[in-house]
C-alpha cells in the first residue's frame, strides 16, 4: 500500500530532528571540522529518499485521473399520437334550470330579511286593531 504524503511529511520531520541531533552531537564532541559520521550520512540519504518519494507522490496527484465513461442511452421511439376525441353535445343553458340550485347572494338575503321584518310589523299592527 502506498505511503500517504502526510505520512511522508511527518517522516521527513522526524528524520530532520534525528539528523539535527546527530550533527549537534558530532560538532560538540569532535568539532565542526570533522566529516559527517556514518549515522549522519545514512540520515541524510534517508531524508533525500523521503523527499524524492514526496515529490513523486505530488507529481502523481497532479496528473490527470481516469474518468468514467459517459453512459449513452438508447433513443426511445416516438409515441403514437392519440386519436382525436369525439365532439360532445352542448350543455343546456343555465337559465332553463330551476331555481333550486340557485344560492342567494348577500344582497338578496338582506332584502328578504327586510321584507320579513316589514311583514311582521304589518301583521302585529293588524292583530292589535282587531
Amino acid at each position: 500500500m502506498p505511503i500517504r504524503t502526510a505520512t511522508l511529511n511527518k517522516q521527513i520531520q522526524h528524520n530532520g530532528q534525528r539528523l539535527h541531533l546527530a550533527m549537534a552531537s558530532r560538532v560538540r564532541s569532535q568539532g565542526a571540522d570533522h566529516s559527517p559520521s556514518d549515522e549522519e550520512q545514512a540520515l541524510q540519504e534517508e531524508r533525500r529518499l523521503l523527499k524524492e518519494a514526496k515529490a513523486q507522490r505530488q507529481a502523481l496527484a497532479l496528473a490527470p485521473k481516469p474518468k468514467a465513461a459517459k453512459v449513452v442511452k438508447e433513443a426511445k421511439p416516438p409515441k403514437q399520437p392519440k386519436a382525436p376525441k369525439a365532439a360532445k353535445e352542448p350543455k343546456e343553458a343555465k337559465a332553463a334550470k330551476s331555481g333550486k340550485d340557485h344560492k342567494p347572494s348577500r344582497a338578496e338575503k338582506l332584502a328578504k330579511k327586510a321584507e320579513n321584518l316589514e311583514a311582521a310589523k304589518k301583521a302585529s299592527k293588524k292583530s292589535a286593531k282587531t
